[in-house]
């Protein structure tokens, strides 16, 4: 009697929790949170200190008894204790103001195509010990397709690439289901690691990883531009152990993600390579639909384009996509059962 009250109280929540950043949707309502996926954690008396961009702030600047964490690795939980946590402040803070003083909302949750039933239970666990009564899940690709208003459930092949922080699912889609796909964890986090490695070795600095993002944001690129750009960044002398100031090209960054990008492309073509051949003349005309972060980097559509001879494009908004697919499917329960029961299929 009394969950069902508290879940008459409690919001719908759909959750896209990644390795990068997390993003809550509660229906009726849109999307509430959008933060990193960090915490920073007391360990002398195991509270929550911070979340999201103020504990992600706090990275490498910490007192020993405090210590920074991000729960998600590759877009599986790798530390429980602390994603509960995380989950349960942002549903707490979605509720907070209501009169659900103990939410119990139904959520559904992405995750990445070809986990485990291990670490789909991780998944569930953490995401109800946080507090919630009903736990969906449904992969990334389907979230993403349906945020993006594709219509799943037909018999047409839609091919789906979403490029998070760490991990890349592709996924060609035809009747609610995956019909062949490919995952690696080659996403945003390794594009980050290529600058770094790429700094180190040929500038004999040391960059943290907030400085490669930022790169790769403001200058990254997979193509050429139609005009050369640089960007001046502090690092590390690792020579002298100085702070030391330095300028790096577009044209540089490129070459230092190239191997990243390849892999990803590589695996596109390999996921088409397999899938029906009935299916090949409706990828051929639908084409490869980028969504993700990592959709963001300049150039990548018209190299994907260029090297498989189909048509790309970037879903609107990339970097929320596949949390509006969830919310679209908490409104739409046959569409998810459909969704559900094709991703089972897979296990």
């Amino acid at each position: 009697m009394l969950k069902r009250l508290f879940g008459g109280l409690s919001k719908d929540i759909g959750i896209d929790l990644g390795t990068s950043n997390s993003i809550f949707y509660v229906r009726d309502r849109g999307m509430v949170i959008n933060e990193p996926t960090v915490a920073a954690i007391n360990t002398r008396t195991d509270a929550l200190v911070a979340i999201g961009m103020d504990a992600k702030k706090m990275m490498g600047k910490t007192p020993p008894h405090i210590v920074v964490v991000e729960p998600v690795v590759a877009g599986v939980i790798s530390d429980f204790e602390v994603s509960e946590k995380f989950i349960k402040h942002c549903i707490e803070k979605i509720h907070r103001g209501s009169f659900a003083f103990s939410p119990r909302p139904r959520t559904i949750v992405s995750v990445p195509l070809a986990i485990t039933e291990v670490e789909r239970k991780a998944v569930r666990d953490a995401v109800t010990a946080a507090g919630a009564r009903e736990v969906r899940l449904v992969d990334e690709p389907i979230a993403a397709a349906i945020g993006a208003r594709l219509a799943v459930s037909e018999s047409y092949g839609r091919m789906v690439v979403e490029i998070g922080g760490g991990t890349t699912s592709i996924g060609v889609i035809s009747l609610s289901g995956i019909v062949a796909f490919s995952t690696l964890k080659t996403a945003g986090n390794a594009l980050d690691a290529a600058i770094q490695a790429f700094v180190q070795e040929n500038f004999n600095i040391t960059i943290g990883r907030k400085a490669a993002e930022e790169i790769k944001i403001r200058i990254g690129s997979s193509v050429p531009a139609e005009e050369p750009s640089e960007l001046t960044v502090k690092g590390r002398n690792m020579l002298t152990g100085l702070p030391k100031e330095f300028s790096v090209s577009d044209g540089e960054i490129r070459e230092a993600i190239k191997r990243p990008v390849r892999t990803i492309v590589d695996a596109i073509r390999t996921t088409i390579e397999n899938a029906p051949p009935e299916l090949v003349s409706d990828l051929y005309e639908s084409g490869v639909l980028l969504s993700g972060g990592g959709a963001l980097l300049s150039g990548l559509p018209t190299l994907v384009g260029r090297e498989l001879s189909m048509p790309v494009r970037v879903v609107d908004d990339p970097l929320t996509a596949v949390v509006r697919g969830t919310g679209i499917l908490l409104d739409d329960e046959a569409l998810l059962r459909e969704v559900e029961s094709a991703s089972r299929s897979l296990e």
